[in-house]
């Protein structure tokens, strides 16, 4: 029996700290991870259609409440799961008015980063 192929997760986050910390502790977790940290960038990679995004709302040249809202609303990435990430502290609310399908307010716990991305999926 073939083995079941990896979840792929795209992060965005300009925080290249942050970036490193969730890239290599999801690759530990058995995930294949694609990152960036230009925000701009993640339309042209979400056409390969990753299983789960990983957005930071503030990031430089992008924002991730609305690359979230685009993608909610185009039929063909509507379905993909999107988890916003923010120190905000309207965190919560800037993820549902975009269609966020969760949120995780900086600074995070991995553990909580896991459980909710493993909700998601």
């Amino acid at each position: 029996m073939p083995e079941p192929k990896k979840k792929r997760i795209l992060i965005a986050d300009d925080d290249l700290a942050i970036l490193d910390v969730l890239t290599l502790f999801l690759e530990e977790c058995g995930y294949e991870v694609e990152s960036t940290a230009d925000g701009t960038c993640v339309p042209a990679l979400a056409r390969t259609f990753p299983d789960l995004l990983l957005l930071d709302i503030w990031m430089s040249g992008s924002n991730g409440c609305e690359l979230c809202a685009q993608f909610k609303r185009q039929p063909n990435t509507a379905h993909l799961p999107v988890i916003l990430i923010s120190a905000n502290k309207d965190t919560e609310h800037l993820a549902r008015e975009a269609g966020a399908d969760d949120f995780i307010a900086k600074p995070f716990d991995l553990d909580v980063v896991l459980s909710k991305i493993e909700h998601a999926l």
